[in-house]
């Protein structure tokens, strides 16, 4: 489900709408079964990625929070930092790097019979996998308490708005506003709305502009010249970073 497309302005109204209708002890209910919901539309299956991570460093935070021994404290970050990271590179870059290893070995006359990996790359994977490992990480740091409620740090990993394209959120700021109560006001539902407009404008007629550019020169770079692929890759960052950082409800 893409935030550009009809199944989403379906989808986000009815959302917000059932929210502040819901008691508030059961929104985070609610939100997560949503977000779950919004990521399972990419591949079901992927779920359950999401949620062993989530299990993962929900664990490790609590084990972190209850001793005080840091050699204890650095085997319990260093098993969520290695199941964490393993997974994104095997679904990230393992491809990636297994074919320059056959190329290199190749070249050398050296058989390498590892195959690839037919895995579809999970959608946001990046982005949910740094945010709990930077959840992991504050705890370690003593930064943040562990977040005790396990459907709370579930919707933190998970909540919808950041979970597919980010930006990666810091636990300090972001779990906090789950254990609040939130009313529905006309300046709160102005100020948004306007927000979103914003936010809609620079990703569809500023940012998908840039990308048709970046997308017609990175595709066919033998036909391009070097002023080309420069001023593309000036719009690639400004596409990827700056866009998004102007974007007061990603913020």
């Amino acid at each position: 489900m893409l935030f550009n497309s009809l199944a989403f302005a379906v989808f986000f109204p009815l959302v917000a709408l059932v929210y502040f209708v819901t008691p508030h002890r059961f929104r985070w209910l609610f939100l997560l079964l949503a977000s779950y919901y919004f990521y399972m539309n990419w591949k079901p299956i992927y779920a359950l990625l999401l949620f062993s991570t989530t299990l993962v460093t929900w664990l490790c935070g609590l084990l972190l929070q209850a001793t005080e021994n840091i050699r204890t404290k650095k085997i319990y970050l260093a098993i969520s930092l290695l199941i964490n990271f393993s997974t994104l590179f095997i679904y990230k870059y393992f491809n990636f790097i297994n074919s320059i290893i056959y190329e290199g070995l190749h070249y050398l006359g050296i058989r390498w019979e590892v195959p690839n990996l037919d895995l579809l790359l999970p959608v946001g994977i990046s982005f949910f996998t740094f945010q709990a490992v930077g959840y992991t990480i504050d705890v370690y740091n003593g930064n943040i308490k562990a977040e005790r409620h396990f459907g709370i740090y579930a919707l933190f990993i998970s909540f919808f708005p950041q979970l597919a394209a980010g930006p990666i959120a810091r636990a300090a700021n972001l779990i906090p506003q789950f254990h609040e109560i939130k009313r529905f006001t006309t300046d709160n539902f102005s100020s948004g709305f306007k927000m979103m407009l914003w936010g809609f404008f620079l990703k569809l007629v500023v940012a998908d502009r840039l990308g048709g550019y970046v997308d017609a020169v990175f595709n066919n770079v033998d036909h391009h010249n070097g002023s080309s692929v420069l001023l593309a890759s000036v719009f690639l960052h400004s596409k990827s970073m700056g866009i998004l950082q102007d974007i007061p409800l990603l913020r």
